[in-house]
């Protein structure tokens, strides 16, 4: 499980549980500049090296896996498979496709770097500032899970866990832009692939939708109701469902 860019690997925990109870193994990685892994001394975050790490993970084991990616782990996951070799079992893509919405992409790097530099006072700081991004979404009763996603500084001030230096996020040694990669690698996909859109989303359109379905013909195609781009922070016991639904599909536990 692979998480979206400024998120962490708690992003996926109630259903790494989930996906545990059915008989599954499930690894959620803080990819890298993100959460507990380690900053690049070089600021090196172009896609290319999260492929490597994604490829690095799988390795270890025992079976080909199911990459299950949000946002920036569905970019590492469908260029990872689709510019091979091939090395999954099935891939699952949380609102990610070659191409999105320019105004959506602006609206989450504008969050995420608003702040990156001078932090925030407090936790409760940076609850308000996500309550006003996401103000669809009910306050959580406890910020200890906000907590997760901030490191405190030396200066006293808490800051996003992730490296400043991942933005902007960088395509690749190619130059090629996001869009002719990712659907180049899209329309050689050969294994079970599904998306589950966010129904609200504000990064991937109905007509984002269709054009990644013409490339890939056989992938499942899933709106869920009620959610924006942050689809398994929108409605996590729905989005749970349809992944496990999917799981039983196309892979055995074990």
């Amino acid at each position: 499980m692979l998480h979206g860019g400024g998120q962490t690997r708690h992003a996926w925990k109630n259903l790494a549980r989930a996906i545990a109870r059915q008989g599954y193994y499930a690894i959620a990685a803080d990819l890298r500049g993100h959460g507990d892994s380690d900053w690049s001394p070089l600021g090196d975050y172009a896609i290319d090296r999260f492929i490597a790490d994604l490829r690095a993970i799988a390795a270890s084991c025992a079976r080909p896996p199911v990459v299950i990616g949000a946002s920036l782990g569905g970019v590492t996951g469908l260029l990872a498979e689709g510019e091979g070799p091939p090395f999954l079992a099935a891939l699952v893509l949380v609102d990610v496709t070659p191409t999105v919405q320019a105004s959506g992409v602006e609206m989450i790097l504008q969050f995420m770097g608003a702040q990156a530099k001078d932090g925030f006072a407090s936790v409760a700081a940076a609850a308000e500032a996500v309550a006003a991004y996401l103000p669809h979404r009910p306050r959580p009763s406890s910020l200890a899970g906000l907590e997760k996603n901030l490191r405190l500084h030396a200066d006293g001030r808490y800051r996003w866990h992730w490296d400043p230096a991942l933005l902007p996020f960088k395509d690749g040694a190619d130059g090629r832009p996001w869009s002719e990669r990712l659907s180049a690698a899209a329309s050689r996909l050969r294994l079970p692939v599904a998306l589950l859109r966010g129904g609200a989303s504000e990064l991937v359109s109905p007509a984002d939708a269709e054009t990644f379905l013409a490339l890939v013909p056989g992938a499942r195609y899933i709106d869920i109701a009620g959610a924006r781009h942050m689809v398994a922070g929108d409605v996590n016991d729905r989005f749970g469902q349809v992944v496990l639904d999917y799981l039983r599909e196309v892979v055995t536990p074990g």
